[in-house]
């Protein structure tokens, strides 16, 4: 009776422990999402400042490049693991770092840094265009941040249940094979037990 009360109470944190790691998964992806979207949004605002950028405007677009390719990673990363998330946390914090400084430079040196772009568009109207890229840049900046606390979870979940790696299908594999463990070695372990303790 008291070893079939402590499967039962390791069955339940188990499943409860799953059901963290998956709201933990889609919170990820959500927020690599969201961090999709808003590179494509800058990218189409500065492109909008110029067609054809300058170096300071090419090396901007980059930034939001390698935010996009950040977060396709991180979506990777949340199916794979492995050398996906290392290379997604690097990239994460590298792009946080500078969609935070391009930020803080849009906001305390609109006018410098729109001739830095030089800009096609009117004076007014290119200064409202970069503070709305400013904007997303400390969006992008929050967000990635969130990412990387959601990535560490994901991952110690995945340790606390048994899996090397960040499991995709968060609520299925990973989960079912943690709960087949608990449950296989309480049978073990009441085979060795007399004949009237086994169950």
């Amino acid at each position: 009776m008291g070893m079939g009360s402590v499967t039962l109470g390791s069955g339940a944190a188990a499943a409860a422990t799953s059901d963290r790691h998956y709201n933990v998964h889609k919170a990820f992806l959500l927020c690599n999402y969201l961090l999709l979207g808003a590179a494509s949004a800058c990218i189409f605002l500065t492109i909008s400042l110029r067609l054809i950028p300058s170096i300071c405007g090419f090396f901007l677009l980059l930034l939001h490049v390698l935010t996009i390719a950040g977060a396709v990673a991180g979506c990777t990363a949340a199916s794979s693991g492995g050398a996906w998330y290392s290379a997604h946390m690097v990239a994460t914090v590298l792009t946080a770092i500078f969609q935070g400084s391009v930020s803080v430079l849009i906001f305390t040196r609109t006018g410098d840094f729109l001739g830095e772009l030089k800009s096609y568009v009117r004076e007014d109207d290119g200064a409202v265009i970069l503070k709305l890229a400013g904007g997303l840049s400390a969006f992008m900046f929050c967000f990635e941040w969130i990412v990387l606390v959601l990535a560490f979870f994901l991952k110690y979940y995945a340790y606390k249940e048994g899996d090397g790696g960040i499991s995709g299908s968060a609520a299925a594999g990973g989960f079912k094979r943690g709960n087949a463990r608990v449950h296989q070695g309480g049978d073990e372990d009441l085979k060795d037990w007399p004949w009237p303790f086994q169950v």
